[in-house]
């Protein structure tokens, strides 16, 4: 096939879904609808260079997208699954087999690079039905803009709410820096705090989403660059220089604590998968963020802690240490 490349997200494309609330807040998934993947496809592919079909498979309904191959002359396709909604069971079974084959093509991949978005209770309005005891909000959310590092994993995020007010916003260049660098460090916050205000400021002038999302997103980039200029170089050797270390200590401890055993009664529960150390990093994380395990299982479709695999974790640790803790938040 061709070399051809599917872009990344634009901010304008991602939603955001409420996927865990409660009294202290809520947290929020990215996510893409069908219409995006359907413009995607037709952008990359053109319309007439893919098709989709649909089987069922042992009761389940799969999606199947192919993309047109001119030096093979053939249709290639990637298969998915899709779950059943609550809603018009068929139909949204069928969109979400179709979401996940896209998935498959790469469409919307970054979005699983993005943090634990945690936001306090303090930033939304949160109700509770007495009956049912449960939490709720009327609240509704966007991405104000979003900005990407050279492997296309996702290093800065803002969210705001239907006033546009800032509710999130999280840039990984700046937490990413070492904590010795603090005027650097200071000074990048700065940076960032006026461009959120710039947001405020344009928000309060009535110009429409459209124009503030591609003016904001101009800035966060000039901003980043300039962060970027000024502790790339510092950034990667130090890095570097801590991966080593952390790797020599995870290497020592793994061989001092040696197998787990299955019988360990962890308040994650017994995970076959992963070391009583990996347990106490991810708890740890999740207590310092204020993410519930179920925001976790949610992200990756699990039922159960006890499915959490090896890369898995690996992947919930790089989120969540993108993710502020709850009292900075």
């Amino acid at each position: 096939m061709e070399d051809v490349s599917i872009r990344l997200l634009r901010a304008e494309e991602i939603e955001c879904r409420v996927a865990t609330i409660n009294e202290k807040g809520l947290s929020l998934l990215l996510f893409k609808d069908a219409r995006v993947d359907q413009k995607l496809l037709d952008e990359t592919f053109t319309p007439f260079g893919w098709k989709r079909s649909h089987q069922v498979i042992d009761g389940n309904l799969y999606c199947t997208v192919e993309v047109w191959d001119k030096e093979k002359n053939q249709w290639i396709g990637k298969q998915d699954v899709g779950t059943m909604s609550y809603t018009e069971k068929e139909k949204g079974q069928a969109s979400d087999s179709f979401k996940r084959a896209c998935f498959n093509w790469g469409i919307g991949r970054e979005l699983y690079t993005a943090p634990f978005i945690w936001i306090p209770a303090e930033r939304v309005n949160i109700q509770k039905k007495e009956r049912e005891q449960k939490f709720y909000t009327y609240d509704r959310f966007h991405v104000w803009s979003i900005n990407y590092d050279e492997e296309g994993k996702i290093n800065a995020v803002m969210i705001v709410n239907q006033k546009n007010e800032i509710v999130y916003s999280m840039d990984a260049r700046i937490l990413n820096m070492d904590t010795k660098d603090t005027g650097e460090k200071q000074a990048a916050g700065k940076m960032v705090k006026r461009a959120e205000n710039k947001v405020e400021s344009k928000t309060g002038q009535g110009r429409t989403r459209k124009d503030e999302g591609k003016t904001d997103v101009k800035a966060e980039q000039r901003i980043g660059n300039k962060v970027e200029e000024n502790v790339k170089d510092k950034a990667k050797q130090e890095t570097a220089n801590k991966a080593d270390k952390k790797a020599i200590r995870g290497r020592d401890a793994a061989q001092k604590e040696g197998k787990e055993t299955s019988g360990d009664e962890e308040s994650l529960g017994a995970t076959p998968a992963l070391t009583k150390r990996q347990r106490t990093v991810l708890e740890s994380e999740l207590e310092r963020t204020g993410v519930a395990l179920d925001a976790v299982l949610n992200r990756y479709h699990l039922e159960s802690a006890e499915q959490i695999s090896e890369e898995i974790y690996k992947k919930a640790i790089e989120c969540l240490k993108k993710s502020k803790s709850k009292e900075a938040a």
